[in-house]
């Protein structure tokens, strides 16, 4: 470990459905369980989340053959109602997404703090999974509200 600054990557995509319905899919625990994680083979049987500066949140990830499992959890430092969230992951890291408001939904951008074990092209694309994840729920949740 140097002195140099972490990496800092960014993923991001465009949901179509309002950012006070994006807000409350991505921020709220019985949603939460039902996007975050990377790939079918794995699932999120918990999450706590004190959306508030200075809580705490924490989302159980496990692999769905019981094979691995790990909580991912951190602090909020910002929330701003539909519009921003920042948070130090309990590693250290620093996370921070922006919600948009656009024509005809809402675009997130959610940029972090690489860690030093895995190759950057490969944390950007796990965390794209994510969001692309969490893209499919938010948009089938819309169409099933009618």
């Amino acid at each position: 470990m140097g002195t140099n600054s972490p990496v800092t990557i960014t993923v991001e995509t465009i949901v179509l459905a309002p950012v006070d319905n994006v807000w409350k899919y991505w921020t709220e625990p019985q949603h939460i369980t039902q996007w975050s994680f990377a790939s079918e083979d794995w699932h999120a049987p918990r999450a706590e989340n004190d959306l508030r500066v200075g809580e705490r949140f924490t989302t159980r990830m496990e692999a769905k053959d019981g094979s691995f499992g790990f909580d991912f959890g951190g602090v909020y430092d910002e929330v701003r109602l539909n519009d921003t969230i920042a948070y130090t992951l309990d590693d250290g890291r620093r996370v921070n997404i922006s919600f948009l408001p656009q024509e005809n939904g809402t675009k997130i951008i959610e940029s972090f703090e690489a860690e030093e074990s895995n190759p950057v092209e490969m944390q950007q694309a796990g965390w794209q999974a994510f969001m692309d994840n969490f893209k499919k729920y938010a948009e089938t949740s819309e169409k099933a509200k009618g």
